[in-house]
């Protein structure tokens, strides 16, 4: 089963007590990277969100935002600093006694001090929130999840119709490779008439030559074992769990047979063939940029 590293999933619950909403979204990376934002009453939570996401998730470039409000608690309100405001009206009563000033609006100018304000902390988070905010993570963490799996379906099948391609025209070389042989043995046999006319055919010197050109542009393993990686990265496709890594492994090799193939073939043909299997095997490299 293939998988995407692109997904998303956004849960939403509204109630007369608190408005919640949680959106967790993936994109692909090389590793896991995961981001987490959540209100400071869920600090003690982080860790365990982060396991379980990178368990679910595995791979790619993850953010999960929790934004939870409570309606009956406005959080974050500011509230006075009685103690410190307290001192500042004494300070500015003494001051204009010894100054001999009104003493007028003095409780004002006390609140406009700094420091006369200060952020209340927000009540602790009971556990049945926990609970709740704990449930909408995990089923935006499984909506993403599916949207992976849906994602890995489109994926799929590019990559198995460019796997296709590439072993339609690996057929075609396998069709055309006899014809590139005969046309390989007739140059040999010209050039063994003009050495034999001009008196200078050596036995030993022609085995060397044939040895040669049978080493240089045989194909033939090239063909089986670009073969073979076919085969075991359409098996690796179908496996239960997606495994993205692999495949990118398989392709790495299914390319080097086909340069290897390209730098024997000294045919024209063969090497269209050669290039068109490069375009397609690209197109796998691109799309395995993607999947987990």
């Amino acid at each position: 089963m293939i998988k995407s590293m692109t997904g998303y999933g956004v849960v939403q619950a509204e109630t007369e007590q608190y408005s919640l909403t949680v959106e967790v979204k993936s994109l692909n990376a090389k590793s896991l990277d995961l981001f987490v934002k959540i209100g400071h009453v869920f600090s003690d939570k982080e860790i365990e969100i982060r396991n379980y996401a990178a368990q679910q998730l595995e791979r790619g470039k993850i953010s999960i935002v929790v934004n939870y409000a409570r309606k009956t608690e406005v959080e974050g309100r500011l509230k006075i600093n009685r103690p410190l405001v307290a001192q500042y009206y004494r300070d500015l009563q003494e001051t204009a006694a010894q100054l001999g000033v009104e003493s007028t609006d003095l409780f004002r100018l006390a609140l406009a001090m700094p420091d006369s304000y200060e952020q209340a902390p927000p009540t602790a988070i009971s556990e049945d929130e926990w609970q709740t905010v704990r449930q909408a993570i995990w089923q935006a963490v499984a909506l993403c999840d599916e949207f992976r799996i849906k994602e890995g379906q489109a994926l799929f099948d590019m990559l198995r119709n460019s796997l296709v391609a590439i072993a339609n025209l690996l057929a075609l070389i396998e069709a055309e490779d006899p014809k590139r042989m005969v046309h390989i043995r007739e140059k040999i046999r010209q050039q063994v008439s003009e050495l034999i006319a001009h008196n200078a055919f050596d036995e030993n010197r022609f085995e060397q030559e044939l040895i040669f050109y049978a080493e240089k542009l045989d194909i033939t393993e090239e063909k089986i074992r670009l073969k073979s990686h076919l085969d075991y990265f359409a098996e690796v496709m179908n496996e239960p769990v997606s495994n993205g890594k692999k495949l990118n492994f398989i392709a790495q090799e299914m390319g080097r047979e086909i340069n290897t193939i390209g730098s024997k073939a000294n045919d024209a043909t063969l090497q269209r063939l050669v290039v068109a299997m490069k375009e397609e095997l690209e197109k796998i490299k691109e799309q395995l940029n993607n999947v987990l």
